[in-house]
Protein backbone atom coordinates (compact mmCIF):
# COMPACT_ATOMS: atom_id res chain seq x y z
CA UNK A 1 0.00 0.00 0.00
CA UNK A 2 1.32 3.60 -0.89
CA UNK A 3 2.37 5.60 2.23
CA UNK A 4 1.51 9.31 2.26
CA UNK A 5 2.27 11.52 4.15
CA UNK A 6 -0.26 14.77 4.53
CA UNK A 7 1.44 17.61 5.75
CA UNK A 8 -0.74 20.61 7.03
CA UNK A 9 -3.84 18.17 7.81
CA UNK A 10 -5.22 19.95 9.81
CA UNK A 11 -5.33 23.21 8.51
CA UNK A 12 -8.82 24.40 5.92
CA UNK A 13 -7.05 22.73 2.41
CA UNK A 14 -5.76 19.57 4.79
CA UNK A 15 -8.62 18.26 6.21
CA UNK A 16 -10.42 18.71 2.81
CA UNK A 17 -7.77 16.39 1.49
CA UNK A 18 -8.06 14.47 4.30
CA UNK A 19 -11.31 13.74 3.63
CA UNK A 20 -11.15 12.84 0.59
CA UNK A 21 -8.10 9.98 0.94
CA UNK A 22 -10.57 8.47 3.63
CA UNK A 23 -11.02 5.27 2.35
CA UNK A 24 -9.22 5.59 -0.20
CA UNK A 25 -6.16 2.88 -0.86
CA UNK A 26 -3.46 5.31 0.13
CA UNK A 27 -2.04 4.74 3.85
CA UNK A 28 -2.28 8.05 5.06
CA UNK A 29 -0.50 9.90 7.63
CA UNK A 30 -1.75 12.97 9.30
CA UNK A 31 0.83 15.58 10.26
CA UNK A 32 -0.42 19.21 11.97
CA UNK A 33 1.82 20.93 14.26
CA UNK A 34 -1.16 23.21 15.59
CA UNK A 35 -3.22 22.19 18.25
CA UNK A 36 -6.42 23.47 17.07
CA UNK A 37 -5.54 21.85 13.54
CA UNK A 38 -5.65 18.69 15.24
CA UNK A 39 -8.90 19.10 16.97
CA UNK A 40 -10.21 20.47 14.02
CA UNK A 41 -8.81 17.09 11.63
CA UNK A 42 -9.95 14.93 14.82
CA UNK A 43 -13.21 16.17 14.98
CA UNK A 44 -13.76 16.13 10.81
CA UNK A 45 -11.96 12.71 10.17
CA UNK A 46 -11.53 11.09 13.80
CA UNK A 47 -7.76 10.98 12.55
CA UNK A 48 -4.98 11.35 15.02
CA UNK A 49 -1.76 13.15 13.84
CA UNK A 50 1.82 11.54 14.15
CA UNK A 51 4.66 14.19 14.04
CA UNK A 52 6.37 14.61 11.23
CA UNK A 53 9.82 12.48 11.30
CA UNK A 54 7.32 9.17 11.69
CA UNK A 55 5.08 10.79 8.97
CA UNK A 56 8.18 11.19 6.54
CA UNK A 57 10.19 7.77 7.62
CA UNK A 58 7.88 5.81 5.21
CA UNK A 59 6.45 8.15 3.14
CA UNK A 60 6.33 7.22 -0.41
CA UNK A 61 4.19 10.53 -0.98
CA UNK A 62 4.89 13.96 0.80
CA UNK A 63 1.55 15.91 0.21
CA UNK A 64 2.02 19.39 1.14
CA UNK A 65 -0.97 21.18 2.12
CA UNK A 66 0.60 24.19 3.55
CA UNK A 67 0.84 28.15 3.17
CA UNK A 68 2.40 29.31 -0.66
CA UNK A 69 4.38 31.12 1.46
CA UNK A 70 5.79 28.57 3.55
CA UNK A 71 6.07 25.73 1.30
CA UNK A 72 10.38 26.71 0.41
CA UNK A 73 10.88 26.95 3.97
CA UNK A 74 9.51 23.07 4.99
CA UNK A 75 10.62 21.63 1.77
CA UNK A 76 14.26 22.35 3.01
CA UNK A 77 13.46 21.21 6.41
CA UNK A 78 12.12 18.07 5.28
CA UNK A 79 14.30 17.33 2.31
CA UNK A 80 16.90 15.41 4.21
CA UNK A 81 14.20 13.05 6.09
CA UNK A 82 12.15 12.38 2.85
CA UNK A 83 13.32 8.58 1.23
CA UNK A 84 14.95 8.56 -1.78
CA UNK A 85 12.42 7.40 -4.86
CA UNK A 86 9.52 9.64 -3.12
CA UNK A 87 7.80 12.05 -4.30
CA UNK A 88 6.78 16.00 -3.21
CA UNK A 89 3.42 16.40 -4.28
CA UNK A 90 2.65 20.56 -3.80
CA UNK A 91 -0.61 21.94 -4.70
CA UNK A 92 0.67 25.20 -6.32
CA UNK A 93 3.32 26.34 -8.68
CA UNK A 94 4.05 29.61 -7.26
CA UNK A 95 7.27 28.04 -4.90
CA UNK A 96 7.99 25.26 -7.47
CA UNK A 97 7.94 28.25 -10.28
CA UNK A 98 10.10 30.75 -8.32
CA UNK A 99 12.64 28.48 -7.22
CA UNK A 100 11.94 28.01 -3.25
CA UNK A 101 12.49 24.25 -3.87
CA UNK A 102 15.98 22.51 -2.69
CA UNK A 103 17.83 20.34 -5.47
CA UNK A 104 17.68 16.60 -4.79
CA UNK A 105 17.87 14.29 -7.51
CA UNK A 106 16.19 11.31 -6.22
CA UNK A 107 12.88 12.54 -5.31
CA UNK A 108 9.82 13.20 -7.49
CA UNK A 109 8.65 17.33 -7.63
CA UNK A 110 4.90 17.17 -9.13
CA UNK A 111 2.09 19.87 -9.28
CA UNK A 112 -1.28 19.96 -9.12
CA UNK A 113 -4.03 22.35 -8.41
CA UNK A 114 -7.81 22.19 -8.89
CA UNK A 115 -9.57 23.96 -11.59
CA UNK A 116 -12.41 24.22 -9.27
CA UNK A 117 -15.87 23.60 -10.50
CA UNK A 118 -16.97 25.10 -13.85
CA UNK A 119 -19.55 27.44 -14.27
CA UNK A 120 -21.32 25.37 -16.82
CA UNK A 121 -21.82 22.39 -15.71
CA UNK A 122 -24.72 19.21 -15.28
CA UNK A 123 -24.70 19.71 -11.18
CA UNK A 124 -27.98 19.71 -9.24
CA UNK A 125 -29.12 22.31 -7.48
CA UNK A 126 -27.29 20.90 -3.86
CA UNK A 127 -24.14 19.94 -5.68
CA UNK A 128 -23.75 23.24 -7.45
CA UNK A 129 -23.50 24.86 -3.60
CA UNK A 130 -19.94 22.79 -3.85
CA UNK A 131 -18.41 26.19 -5.28
CA UNK A 132 -14.69 25.35 -3.92
CA UNK A 133 -14.86 21.56 -5.51
CA UNK A 134 -13.39 18.37 -4.17
CA UNK A 135 -16.98 17.40 -2.00
CA UNK A 136 -19.79 16.69 -4.14
CA UNK A 137 -19.30 19.14 -7.67
CA UNK A 138 -17.47 17.64 -10.22
CA UNK A 139 -13.80 19.53 -11.28
CA UNK A 140 -11.12 19.73 -13.81
CA UNK A 141 -7.78 19.95 -12.19
CA UNK A 142 -4.24 20.36 -13.94
CA UNK A 143 -0.97 18.46 -12.90
CA UNK A 144 2.84 18.56 -13.59
CA UNK A 145 6.21 16.21 -13.24
CA UNK A 146 8.30 18.70 -12.58
CA UNK A 147 11.57 16.66 -11.83
CA UNK A 148 11.43 12.41 -11.70
CA UNK A 149 10.71 9.44 -13.72
CA UNK A 150 7.89 9.43 -15.88
CA UNK A 151 6.25 6.70 -14.31
CA UNK A 152 5.68 8.86 -11.21
CA UNK A 153 3.60 10.86 -13.22
CA UNK A 154 0.62 7.99 -12.83
CA UNK A 155 1.19 7.85 -8.86
CA UNK A 156 1.13 11.21 -8.39
CA UNK A 157 -2.18 12.19 -10.06
CA UNK A 158 -3.71 9.77 -8.82
CA UNK A 159 -2.99 10.89 -6.27
CA UNK A 160 -4.20 14.51 -7.48
CA UNK A 161 -7.53 12.65 -8.63
CA UNK A 162 -8.60 11.46 -5.25
CA UNK A 163 -7.33 14.83 -3.17
CA UNK A 164 -9.57 16.61 -5.61
CA UNK A 165 -12.51 14.33 -6.14
CA UNK A 166 -14.71 14.04 -8.09
CA UNK A 167 -12.70 14.93 -11.09
CA UNK A 168 -13.27 14.90 -14.70
CA UNK A 169 -10.77 15.84 -16.86
CA UNK A 170 -6.80 16.30 -15.48
CA UNK A 171 -5.11 18.12 -17.95
CA UNK A 172 -1.25 17.64 -18.04
CA UNK A 173 1.06 20.94 -17.71
CA UNK A 174 4.41 22.50 -17.29
CA UNK A 175 5.21 24.18 -14.00
CA UNK A 176 5.37 27.56 -15.86
CA UNK A 177 1.87 26.99 -17.53
CA UNK A 178 0.55 26.57 -14.52
CA UNK A 179 1.98 29.42 -12.69
CA UNK A 180 0.28 31.47 -16.03
CA UNK A 181 -2.93 29.94 -15.11
CA UNK A 182 -2.61 30.83 -11.73
CA UNK A 183 -1.61 33.38 -10.48
CA UNK A 184 -2.13 35.48 -13.78
CA UNK A 185 -4.98 33.80 -15.20
CA UNK A 186 -7.54 32.73 -12.59
CA UNK A 187 -6.41 35.36 -10.05
CA UNK A 188 -4.57 38.44 -11.70
CA UNK A 189 -7.22 38.66 -14.51
CA UNK A 190 -10.09 36.52 -13.35
CA UNK A 191 -10.69 37.81 -9.92
CA UNK A 192 -9.69 41.19 -10.62
CA UNK A 193 -12.32 41.21 -13.35
CA UNK A 194 -14.81 39.82 -11.29
CA UNK A 195 -14.10 42.31 -7.81
CA UNK A 196 -14.66 44.59 -11.11
CA UNK A 197 -17.55 43.60 -12.08
CA UNK A 198 -18.88 43.88 -8.55
CA UNK A 199 -17.85 47.78 -8.29
CA UNK A 200 -19.99 48.27 -11.49
CA UNK A 201 -22.97 46.78 -10.20
CA UNK A 202 -22.46 48.56 -7.13
CA UNK A 203 -22.28 52.03 -8.98
CA UNK A 204 -25.47 51.03 -10.39
CA UNK A 205 -27.00 51.15 -7.49
CA UNK A 206 -25.50 53.72 -6.35
CA UNK A 207 -26.99 55.70 -9.24
CA UNK A 208 -30.20 54.26 -8.27
CA UNK A 209 -31.00 50.91 -9.65
CA UNK A 210 -32.64 48.49 -7.24
CA UNK A 211 -30.05 46.41 -5.85
CA UNK A 212 -31.20 43.08 -6.38
CA UNK A 213 -32.12 43.95 -9.48
CA UNK A 214 -29.08 45.22 -10.43
CA UNK A 215 -27.35 41.49 -9.43
CA UNK A 216 -29.89 39.65 -11.21
CA UNK A 217 -29.20 41.83 -14.44
CA UNK A 218 -25.52 41.28 -14.13
CA UNK A 219 -25.37 37.84 -13.45
CA UNK A 220 -27.82 36.72 -16.07
CA UNK A 221 -25.85 38.43 -18.24
CA UNK A 222 -22.96 37.19 -17.97
CA UNK A 223 -24.18 33.83 -18.05
CA UNK A 224 -24.91 34.33 -21.77
CA UNK A 225 -22.15 36.36 -22.52
CA UNK A 226 -19.57 33.94 -20.89
CA UNK A 227 -21.14 31.59 -22.76
CA UNK A 228 -20.91 33.11 -26.17
CA UNK A 229 -17.62 34.02 -25.36
CA UNK A 230 -16.24 30.33 -24.20
CA UNK A 231 -17.85 28.83 -27.38
CA UNK A 232 -20.42 26.96 -25.16
CA UNK A 233 -23.24 28.64 -27.26
CA UNK A 234 -22.34 28.19 -30.48
CA UNK A 235 -25.09 29.39 -32.23
CA UNK A 236 -25.17 32.52 -29.57
CA UNK A 237 -23.94 36.01 -30.88
CA UNK A 238 -23.58 39.77 -29.58
CA UNK A 239 -25.49 41.95 -31.05
CA UNK A 240 -24.77 44.58 -33.14
CA UNK A 241 -25.57 47.43 -29.98
CA UNK A 242 -23.07 44.71 -27.66
CA UNK A 243 -20.41 44.75 -30.36
CA UNK A 244 -20.49 48.82 -30.40
CA UNK A 245 -20.30 48.82 -26.71
CA UNK A 246 -17.59 46.62 -26.55
CA UNK A 247 -15.90 48.46 -28.92
CA UNK A 248 -15.82 51.90 -27.25
CA UNK A 249 -15.71 50.62 -24.05
CA UNK A 250 -12.34 48.60 -24.38
CA UNK A 251 -9.90 51.92 -25.24
CA UNK A 252 -11.44 52.95 -21.87
CA UNK A 253 -11.43 50.50 -19.96
CA UNK A 254 -8.24 48.65 -20.74
CA UNK A 255 -4.47 50.30 -21.26
CA UNK A 256 -2.83 49.23 -24.79
CA UNK A 257 -0.52 46.18 -23.72
CA UNK A 258 -2.42 44.77 -20.66
CA UNK A 259 -1.88 41.05 -21.99
CA UNK A 260 1.89 41.47 -22.08
CA UNK A 261 2.26 43.30 -18.74
CA UNK A 262 0.25 40.29 -16.80
CA UNK A 263 1.60 37.36 -19.54
CA UNK A 264 5.39 38.45 -19.73
CA UNK A 265 7.31 35.67 -18.34
CA UNK A 266 9.15 38.08 -15.88
CA UNK A 267 5.97 39.24 -15.03
CA UNK A 268 4.82 36.10 -14.11
CA UNK A 269 8.06 34.90 -12.43
CA UNK A 270 7.61 38.43 -10.76
CA UNK A 271 3.95 37.46 -9.43
CA UNK A 272 4.65 34.23 -8.10
CA UNK A 273 7.99 35.43 -6.15
CA UNK A 274 5.82 37.78 -4.49
CA UNK A 275 3.14 35.06 -3.35
CA UNK A 276 6.10 33.12 -1.71
CA UNK A 277 8.04 36.58 -0.55
CA UNK A 278 5.46 39.36 0.22
CA UNK A 279 7.11 42.49 -0.52
CA UNK A 280 10.66 41.34 -2.03
CA UNK A 281 9.60 40.52 -5.47
CA UNK A 282 12.05 42.51 -8.25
Amino acid sequence: MTKIALLGAGGKMGVRLATNLKGSRFDVAHVEVAPAGRERLKAATGFDCVDRDTALAEADVVVMATPDRLIGKIAHEIINEVKAGAAIIMLDAAAPHAGELPARADITYFVTHPCHPPIFNDENNEDRLDFFGGVKAKQHIVCALMQGPEEHYALCEEVARTIYKPVMRSHRVTVEQMAILEPALSETVGATFALALRKATDEAVRRGVPEQAAIDFMLGHLNIELAIAFGIFPEGRFSDGALHAIREAEPKIFREGWLDRVFAPEAVLASVKDICEPGEAA
